[in-house]
C-alpha cells in the first residue's frame, strides 16, 4: 500500500503527525495501538511489516477475551515514526481529535523468533487474510489472528487466541497512556501531564527517591561490571519470622542486569552473557532510562503462569512461550551503590522506581509467614521458597546464612565424569557417572539412569562424544555397574533424589535436566543446613507484599 495514501490525507506541517519517512526498524518488529478520539472514539492497530505501520480501526477496541471478535477495518499505512505519535490533530484535519499511545510493545509469528523469519511469514498471512501474530506488549500479551472478512477487501476480525493471557477481564478499563500517564480527555484539554500527577515510570516520584531519605546509607560509586551474585543457603525446613522475607524460588536462569545510557549487559551467574538468548528481555531494559543494576531470573511460564524449566531451555531455539525477568533486587541505582541497605529498603526503591515493561516484572514478597507461603508454593507446583532476612545487606558472590533456600524436593547438580554402556533395548548410553567438586578434586556422588526420553538420551550423548578422555577425571575412581566412557567434567546435569547415604552418594536418582547456565566448578555438595533460622524477635518487619491474590 505504501505512504501515498497516507500523505495525500494530511497537510503538513499545519498537522503534528510525523511526515513520511523511512524511520528507524530495530532487531524485532514493533507494533503500537493508538486509542483515536476523533468523531467516533475507536482504537488504531499497527503492524510494524515492509517498512510502514500496517494500520487497522478496531471501533471497539481490543480484547482478551477468545469469544469476542471485534471488527477491524483496514485502513492506509502509516510511516514508522507514527508509533511514537502522541497529541491533538487539529480540527479541519483528517482524523482530527485526540490521541494517545494506549500500548505498545513488540510482535512476531508464532513460529518464528528472529524478524527475518518472522517478516516472512506475516506477509504470506497478510497476503492470505489469515494473519496469526503474537503480542508482546503491556496491555495486549500472547496470541491474536486477523482474519478477513467477505464483506469486502478492508473488513476484518481481530481474535485473541486461547492462551495463558487469555482474560474476561476488560483490558479497555486500563485507560491511560503507555508513554505518557495521560487519559484521552487529558489530551483534548492541553495537558500537558497526567491528571494524578504521576508518570508512568514514575509511580512515587524517581525525584523524591534521588532527594530523600531512601538512599542515604547508598554511596555515589561508578556501577561495577561482570559481579557475581549473593547465593543463598539450602534449609530442611520452611519457617515462621516476622524479620523476614519470602519469595518464590523462580525455576529459570539467575540473570544480572547492568544498564548503561540505554545500553544493557545481561548474563549469567557464572558470566556467561544471555543478551542474545533472552533478546526481548535486553530490548525492554535498554528503555529502562536510568543506570541501574538488577539481579533477577529469568523464566518462561507455561499455561499456568507456572515457570516451566524445559521451555525456558528451548526459547532460545524456537521463542516460544512468555518470556519474563522476574527481577527481585536492586543493587546499584543512578549512580548510587545500593548493596550496603537493607534488603527491604532496596526492595521498596526497586518497585518504585521499574516501569511496566515487556518481559520484565517486579518479584514480590510476603513478610514473616514462610510456612502458609511454602505450603501455597508446593500447592501450585513451584520449585520452593526464598527467605531472605530484612535488613540483610548484598554481599557480592557470597553464599550467606541471610539469604536462604526451601525446596519441595531435593535436587542436586551433578557434575557428569563419564557414562556407561547401554543395555537391553537402550541406545546411546545406560546411565551417567556424577560428581561435585571439593576444592580441586571431583568426587564421585552416585549414577543416574532414571529420568531420560529417547531425546534427551541423544541429546546428551552427542553433546559428551566430543569431550571423551582416557582416564577418569574423579580423584577416586567410582564403582559403577557397567563399562564406563569417561569425559571431561564440563557438563552439569540436576537430579532429583531421596537422600544420601553414608558413603556420600544419592539414594535414587532421577535425572531432571541439563544446566548449561551453571559452571562445573561450582558445582558443591548441597547439604541443607544443620541449624535452623533464627528465633523470632519482638519486633515485626514492615513492608508486607502480597503475591499469591
Amino acid at each position: 500500500m505504501g505512504l501515498k495514501d497516507y500523505r495525500a490525507k494530511r497537510k503538513f506541517p499545519a498537522t503534528p503527525e510525523p511526515e513520511p519517512g523511512p524511520g528507524k526498524a530495530g532487531e524485532r518488529l514493533t507494533f503500537v495501538v493508538q486509542k483515536h478520539a476523533a468523531r467516533a472514539l475507536h482504537y488504531d492497530l499497527r503492524l510494524e511489516l515492509e517498512g510502514v505501520l500496517k494500520s487497522w480501526a478496531v471501533p471497539k477496541g481490543p480484547s482478551l477475551d477468545p469469544a469476542n471478535k471485534r471488527l477491524a477495518v483496514q485502513v492506509e499505512d502509516h510511516p514508522l515514526d507514527y508509533r511514537d505519535f502522541e497529541g491533538l490533530i487539529p480540527k479541519g484535519h483528517y482524523g482530527a481529535g485526540s490521541v494517545i499511545v494506549w500500548d505498545r510493545g513488540f510482535y512476531r509469528h508464532p513460529l518464528a523468533a528472529d524478524r527475518r523469519k518472522s517478516e516472512r511469514l506475516l506477509k504470506e498471512g497478510l497476503a492470505k487474510g489469515d494473519l496469526k501474530f503474537i503480542l508482546e506488549g503491556e496491555k495486549l500479551r500472547g496470541e491474536f489472528a486477523l482474519v478477513k472478512t467477505r464483506q469486502d477487501e478492508k473488513s476484518w476480525l481481530l481474535l485473541k487466541k486461547k492462551d495463558s493471557f487469555a482474560t474476561t477481564a476488560d483490558v479497555l478499563a486500563k485507560d491511560r497512556s503507555v508513554v505518557s500517564d495521560r487519559r484521552i480527555e487529558e489530551i483534548a484539554l492541553g495537558e500537558s501531564q497526567p491528571a494524578s500527577g504521576q508518570k508512568r515510570a514514575d509511580p512515587v516520584g524517581i525525584a523524591e527517591i534521588l532527594t530523600g531519605e531512601e538512599l542515604k546509607g547508598a554511596p555515589k560509586r561508578p556501577m561495577p561490571r561482570h559481579i557475581r551474585p549473593m547465593l543463598a543457603t539450602l534449609v530442611r525446613e520452611p519457617f515462621d519470622h516476622p524479620d523476614w522475607l519470602f519469595e518464590v524460588k523462580w525455576d529459570g536462569y539467575r540473570a544480572v542486569a547492568e544498564i548503561r545510557k540505554g545500553n544493557v549487559a545481561l548474563y549469567s551467574r557464572n558470566g556467561i552473557s544471555l543478551d542474545q538468548k533472552f533478546a526481548p528481555i535486553r530490548e525492554s531494559l535498554a528503555t529502562f532510562g536510568f543506570e541501574a543494576l538488577l539481579d533477577g531470573e529469568i523464566v518462561v511460564t507455561d499455561e499456568a503462569g507456572n515457570p516451566d524449566f524445559q521451555r525456558l531451555q528451548d526459547y532460545p531455539k524456537n521463542g516460544k512461550g512468555p518470556l519474563l525477568y522476574q527481577v527481585f533486587d536492586l543493587l546499584h541505582f543512578a549512580g548510587h551503590d545500593l548493596t550496603a541497605l537493607p534488603l527491604l529498603r532496596r526492595k521498596e526503591i526497586l518497585k518504585s522506581i521499574l516501569p511496566d515493561l515487556p518481559n520484565v516484572k517486579f518479584s514480590d514478597h510476603v513478610v514473616g509467614e514462610g510456612i502458609l507461603f511454602f505450603q501455597v508454593a508446593r500447592e501450585r507446583g513451584l520449585e520452593g521458597i526464598m527467605a531472605k532476612e530484612a535488613q540483610s545487606t548484598y554481599r557480592l558472590g557470597v553464599r550467606s546464612r541471610q539469604w536462604q533456600k526451601v525446596k519441595r524436593q531435593l535436587t542436586q547438580e551433578g557434575v557428569i565424569g563419564g557414562f556407561t554402556k547401554p543395555k537391553g533395548g537402550r541406545r546411546h548410553f545406560g546411565a551417567l557417572v556424577l560428581g561435585v567438586f571439593a576444592g580441586e578434586r571431583l568426587v564421585p556422588i552416585g549414577h543416574v539412569g532414571g529420568g531420560f526420553t529417547a531425546g534427551m538420551l541423544r541429546e546428551i550423548h552427542t553433546r559428551l562424544t566430543p569431550l571423551i578422555r582416557e582416564k577418569g577425571p574423579f580423584a577416586v575412581t567410582p564403582a559403577t555397574n557397567g563399562p564406563v566412557t569417561w569425559v571431561e567434567p564440563e557438563l552439569v546435569c540436576e537430579v532429583r533424589f531421596q537422600g544420601w547415604t553414608a558413603e556420600g552418594l544419592m539414594r535414587q536418582p532421577v535425572f531432571l535436566r541439563l544446566r548449561e547456565d551453571k559452571a562445573a566448578r561450582e558445582v558443591l555438595r548441597e547439604i541443607p543446613a544443620p541449624e535452623g533460622p533464627p528465633l523470632p524477635s519482638p519486633r515485626s518487619a514492615a513492608g508486607e507484599g502480597q503475591l499469591f491474590h
